[in-house]
């Protein structure tokens, strides 16, 4: 425990200076995009020159850039993301409403595809060479290169306007009905995890395939052990140490998924909020958006780096 307990916080440390240089990045972009807030705040009107820059004097737009960087930094640190100019209420308003509908998403989508994963690699190492794994190749080979919007619509052709076993879109509050929520969100999962779920078979199949190769796996049989025994307490545990590094790459895949998704089953998440504020001209929100994604980007590998020292033990003798 003292030895996960000083890589947490050694990963903390890291994790505060690139917080800070994503916060900078995404400001000095936002800064010189073509969204400008006051274009937006009179939108659908013609503004004098002189309401323009009453405008930006108001709001410390004419400050020079270091001191607006500071005084947004401050801000964040006080919990504070800006206001939108079209809404006029406060970013973090907007993010907290869209942020859990995300999270359901995301989440869902990532049990599905280590589920899938795990099941199919797993079945395709223990019948290596043979029907089953052949079968499940292909397969993987196909998900991995097939995009996540074209499983989208397939899907919504197949099994919502076709089977009507599931609804084209639209979002059903868990809270008012579980039943419902979960038909709504089974398509978006599933057109979001099958090509992680895909790239993550391959991946175990060939740990597994490695793994089951090594001697002390014919020892432990030879000696009398059930295989079920030893590929479940030990080859098992053994070869997910690499699926989990490429388990933390693929997430960000799925964080990043969740905007072409919520846009094609209509879902009222992270990814709608950010394409409808670069729509709108609203780069506060856009902002707001993108450093919230990225922050649970790396909040999420820094667990998933501790699951890999759990893992593994070679790596808590180093540390």
């Amino acid at each position: 425990m003292v030895l996960i307990a000083r890589l947490l916080v050694r990963r903390v440390l890291i994790l505060v200076p690139l917080l800070l240089g994503v916060v900078a990045f995404v400001f000095v972009v936002m800064r010189f995009s073509g969204n400008k807030p006051e274009y937006a705040y009179f939108q659908g009107a013609n503004p004098t020159p002189e309401q323009i820059r009453q405008f930006q004097l108001e709001n410390g737009l004419l400050d020079p850039l270091p001191l607006r960087y500071l005084r947004f930094v401050a801000d964040l640190v006080q919990g504070d993301m800006g206001t939108s100019v079209l809404t006029r209420k406060p970013v973090i308003e907007s993010v907290t409403t869209a942020l859990p509908l995300t999270l359901q998403l995301t989440f869902l989508g990532l049990a599905v595809a280590v589920g899938l994963a795990l099941v199919l690699g797993v079945t395709a190492a223990l019948f290596r060479d043979r029907w089953p794994d052949q079968v499940i190749r292909v397969v993987s080979l196909v998900g991995v290169a097939a995009p996540a919007f074209w499983l989208a619509l397939l899907m919504i052709q197949w099994l919502a306007v076709g089977e009507g076993l599931f609804p084209t879109g639209g979002y059903i509050n868990p809270a008012d009905s579980f039943t419902g929520w979960l038909r709504s969100m089974t398509l978006p999962a599933l057109s979001l995890s099958l090509p992680v779920a895909a790239q993550l078979t391959r991946v175990i199949r060939t740990s597994m395939v490695e793994e089951l190769d090594r001697d002390y796996v014919r020892t432990a049989i030879g000696s009398g052990l059930p295989p079920v025994v030893v590929v479940g307490r030990n080859v098992l545990r053994n070869a997910l140490i690499n699926p989990l590094t490429v388990l933390g790459l693929r997430i960000g895949y799925l964080i990043g998924g969740t905007v072409v998704i919520e846009q094609i089953y209509g879902l009222p998440g992270m990814g709608q909020l950010m394409i409808n504020a670069v729509r709108d001209g609203d780069p506060a929100v856009v902002q707001g958006v993108v450093l919230t994604i990225a922050v649970g980007f790396m909040v999420v590998n820094l667990a998933v780096d501790i699951l890999y020292l759990l893992v593994n033990p070679r790596l808590r003798s180093a540390a």
